[in-house]
């Protein structure tokens, strides 16, 4: 017996057995007195992950809050205006234009020359206008004869009444000249657009005005009136001639 063998015998210890491919098998090395043995680490799936990086999701900005809801009022507004117009449009485009024999206390001149007259007016307006319908009268003025007022309008459907008024007046600028001082004045109940000026003729000045809605538009001469009176008495003339069904 060896004293290796001998000195493990006195140790307690087994005797060394034969290693693997006839090595000497060695024994893990003894831990210093007092240490103790440490648990085991855990390495179980998830335990090192890196820590997530994930965040609650952010609200809108109050920016994108503030440029949204000017961009929904903007819409409502656009949308409401559309309905205002279409509204607008519905209650006006099927107007109707008589001619009746006494209106805001004058009186429709039937002679021949007066016919003559309110005809030749009519059918210029029909040329810078497209109608479906058009009426055209002398209206006398039982105080004045010199006053006789010559109206002339027709009935269309009108998606911009300004510019269908525009076209009937070039209709005197045409013939006498631009307008002076034309400019809007209140088209009264039956809403719409309103223009009146003064045009200058070998004969004086007469005023000129007009009106024109989404279904109708007009064109009336005042000689001996001022504007002001003019626009007041096309306003009565209008409540008298136009109607809508």
């Amino acid at each position: 017996m060896s004293e290796a063998h001998i000195s493990r015998s006195a140790a307690g210890l087994p005797p060394a057995g034969p290693g693997p491919a006839g090595e000497a098998a060695t024994s893990a090395p003894d831990r210093p007195h007092g240490d103790q043995e440490r648990p085991p680490v855990d390495i179980t799936p998830g335990r090192f992950d890196a820590p997530s990086t994930d965040r609650p999701a952010a609200g809108p900005s109050r920016r994108r809050l503030i440029v949204l809801g000017s961009l929904l009022v903007v819409g409502l507004a656009g949308a409401a205006g559309l309905g205002s117009a279409g509204w607008r449009i519905a209650q006006q485009k099927d107007a109707v234009l008589e001619t009746p024999s006494q209106v805001a206390g004058l009186t429709r001149d039937d002679s021949e020359n007066a016919r003559g007259t309110a005809e030749y007016l009519r059918d210029g307006l029909g040329a810078n206008v497209q109608l479906d319908r058009s009426v055209g009268a002398v209206y006398g003025d039982p105080t004045d004869p010199r006053r006789s007022v010559l109206l002339a309008g027709g009935t269309t459907l009108l998606w911009r009444p300004d510019r269908g008024l525009d076209a009937a007046l070039d209709l005197v600028s045409d013939n006498e000249g631009p307008i002076a001082g034309l400019r809007g004045v209140d088209a009264g109940e039956l809403d719409g657009v309103m223009k009146c000026g003064t045009s200058t003729s070998a004969d004086g000045d007469i005023t000129v005005c007009g009106w024109a809605d989404h279904g109708s538009v007009a064109l009336a001469m005042f000689p001996g009136r001022t504007v002001d009176d003019s626009a007041a008495l096309l306003r009565r003339i209008r409540a008298a001639v136009q109607h809508r069904q």
